[in-house]
C-alpha cells in the first residue's frame, strides 16, 4: 500500500472493525446516533455518488454549512473520495464573513441543512445550494485514486493579519496529524474512547475523526461545548481522552465541585493555553495530568508536552517539545519557526509564506537548555477570543464601511474567562456604541463583534498614516 490518503484510512476501518462503533453524536436533546465504522464507508461513498451525480469532480471546492451531525464529515469524506475539497463555514459567518470565504476559494456549491439554506441563498452571489438531506444516489460508487497530496481542505484562517486566508491542507496533512498522536504521545488505540465538543468547522472535530479511523478509537461528538453537563457526558461515554482549549478549562472550574468529579476513565487531557494559576487546580480536582499542547491550522501539531516533562511543567506554561515530525528554532528577533512534513501546501491565491522549508509562526518563543518551548509574546495583529482567531484588520475594514466611521482600530484586551476580549477605538462622530454593534453584526460572525467601545476625537496615526496602536 502507498502512503496512507484519508480514502485508504476509511478503507481500512471499515475492513478492520467493521462492527465497531466509530462515532457518536449527541444532539442537545441528548439524543444519540452512532455509526460503526462499517457505516462510514458506506455512508461516505453513497455521499460521493450523489455529489458526483451533482457534477462534484476531482480539484472542486465545496462549502458545508453543518452543525454538529454525522453528516458534516460524512461529507467531507465523501469530497476527500473524490479528489475534491471542502471549504468549511462557520455556522455563525453572516454576509461579509461568508461571501469572502465563497468568492476567495471560487465555491459554485455549498451543502447545508434547513437551518442556514436562505443565508447562504442570500448571498450574492450565491453559490448552488443543496440539502444534505437531498442528497442521494442514483448508481454505485466506484472509488478512483487518491494521491496524499491531493488538497482535500481549503481551511480558512485569520492567519497573522488581514481578511482570512484559506490553508491548503492535503491528505498527507491530516495523516501526518493523527499519526502523531497514534504513534507517539498520547498514544491513541481501539481502546480509547475519544471525545470533542469542538464545532466540526474547526480543525480539531476532524483531526479526531482521522485519528479514530486510523486507530480504532470511538469518537463521542458532543452538539456544543455545556461546561455544566460536560463531566457528565464524559462518564457517561465512559471517555479516555480529550482535547480543549481557551476558556474552557476555566469554565469548568466554575462549575460547583461535584462528588463524581474524579468517577471518570480519563487518562489524559490534552488542552492548548492552560491557564497558568489553575492548571494544579485542573489536575487536583478531576485527578487527572492536562498536557500543554501547541498547533496551528497552517501546521498541524506541533509541540506538546510528555510524561516525561509534565510534573516538572505544570504550571508554567511551556509547550514541551516538538513532535518527532516537527523543527522548531527561534529567530534573532525571537520569533518561532516551524518545519517538517505535513504542513499545509500554502495560503490559496497568497504567496508562499515558507522560507526554506520554515513556516514563521508570528509567535515570539524561547528555548530552554532542553529544547523546550515556552511562548513570550507574538508578532499578530489578531485577536484571541475564546479560542476564536479575531483578525482585527477583518472588523476594521467593516467599521470603516459606515458612513460616520473616520477612524477605527481595533485591538485585544484580557479577559478573565475568554482570553482576550475585542475592543474597538474609533472616530465617529454622532454614532453610539449600539449603532456599530449593530452594523457589525449584520456583517461578522458574533465572536469577532467588539463587545467594548471607546470614542476619540482622533487616534495616533503614524509616519505612513496608519493607526499607531501601541499607543491606544
Amino acid at each position: 500500500m502507498g502512503e496512507r490518503t484519508l480514502v485508504s484510512l476509511l478503507v481500512w476501518a471499515e475492513e478492520r472493525w467493521p462492527e465497531r462503533s466509530a462515532w457518536t453524536f449527541v444532539a442537545a436533546d441528548r439524543s444519540e446516533r452512532t455509526l460503526t465504522f462499517a457505516d462510514v464507508g458506506a455512508r461516505t461513498a453513497a455521499l460521493a455518488q450523489a455529489l458526483r451525480e451533482r457534477g462534484v469532480a476531482a480539484g472542486d471546492r465545496v462549502a458545508v454549512m453543518l452543525d454538529n451531525e454525522p453528516e458534516f464529515p460524512l461529507v467531507w469524506l465523501a469530497l476527500a473520495r473524490l479528489g475534491a475539497a471542502i471549504v468549511p463555514l462557520n455556522v455563525r459567518y453572516r454576509t461579509v464573513d461568508a461571501q469572502h470565504l465563497l468568492d476567495d476559494a471560487d465555491v459554485r456549491l455549498a451543502v447545508t441543512s434547513s437551518a442556514y439554506a436562505e443565508r447562504l441563498r442570500a448571498l450574492a452571489p450565491a453559490p448552488a445550494v443543496v440539502l444534505v438531506d437531498a442528497l442521494e444516489p442514483d448508481g454505485e460508487f466506484e472509488q478512483g485514486p487518491v494521491d496524499a497530496a491531493t488538497i482535500v481542505n481549503v481551511q480558512y484562517t485569520s492567519g497573522t493579519t488581514g481578511r482570512p486566508k484559506g490553508c491548503l491542507l492535503s491528505h498527507r496533512y491530516w495523516t501526518t496529524l493523527a499519526a502523531s498522536l497514534v504513534e507517539e504521545f498520547p498514544r491513541i488505540t481501539s481502546d480509547d474512547v475519544m471525545l470533542t465538543a469542538q464545532p466540526f468547522f474547526y480543525l480539531d472535530p476532524m483531526w479526531n475523526v482521522v485519528t479514530a479511523l486510523m486507530s480504532g478509537a470511538h469518537l463521542v461528538v458532543l452538539d456544543g461545548f455545556h461546561p455544566s453537563s460536560f463531566w457528565e457526558a464524559v462518564r457517561r461515554h465512559e471517555v479516555t481522552y480529550f482535547y480543549c482549549l481557551a476558556a474552557m478549562p476555566t469554565l469548568l472550574l466554575k462549575i460547583p465541585p461535584d462528588p463524581a468529579d474524579r468517577d471518570h476513565r480519563v487518562r489524559a487531557v490534552q488542552c492548548s493555553a492552560i491557564p497558568t494559576a489553575l492548571h494544579s487546580d485542573l489536575e487536583e480536582r478531576w485527578g487527572v495530568p492536562w498536557f500543554e499542547a501547541f498547533g496551528m491550522t497552517e501546521t498541524g501539531a506541533d509541540l506538546r508536552v510528555s510524561p516525561a516533562d509534565h510534573d516538572e511543567l505544570v504550571g508554567t506554561g511551556c509547550l514541551g517539545r516538538p513532535a518527532a515530525h516537527r523543527e522548531v528554532r527561534i529567530d534573532d528577533d525571537g520569533q518561532m519557526w516551524l518545519r517538517g512534513p505535513g504542513m499545509m501546501d500554502g495560503y490559496l491565491g497568497h504567496p508562499d509564506p515558507f522560507v526554506g522549508g520554515w513556516f514563521p509562526t508570528g509567535d515570539l518563543a524561547r528555548l530552554d537548555d532542553r529544547g523546550r518551548v515556552y511562548l513570550t509574546g507574538r508578532l499578530k495583529d489578531m485577536i484571541r477570543r475564546s479560542g476564536e482567531n479575531v483578525a482585527a484588520r477583518e472588523v476594521e475594514e467593516v467599521l470603516l464601511a459606515h458612513p460616520a466611521v473616520r477612524l477605527a482600530a481595533v485591538v485585544g484586551v484580557p479577559d478573565e474567562i475568554r482570553g482576550e476580549e475585542v475592543k474597538a477605538y474609533v472616530v465617529a462622530p454622532g454614532a453610539s456604541s449600539e449603532a456599530l454593534t449593530a452594523w457589525c453584526e449584520e456583517r461578522l460572525a458574533g465572536f469577532k463583534v467588539p463587545r467594548l467601545w471607546e470614542f476619540r476625537d482622533d487616534l495616533p496615526l503614524t509616519p505612513s498614516h496608519r493607526v499607531e496602536k501601541s499607543k491606544l
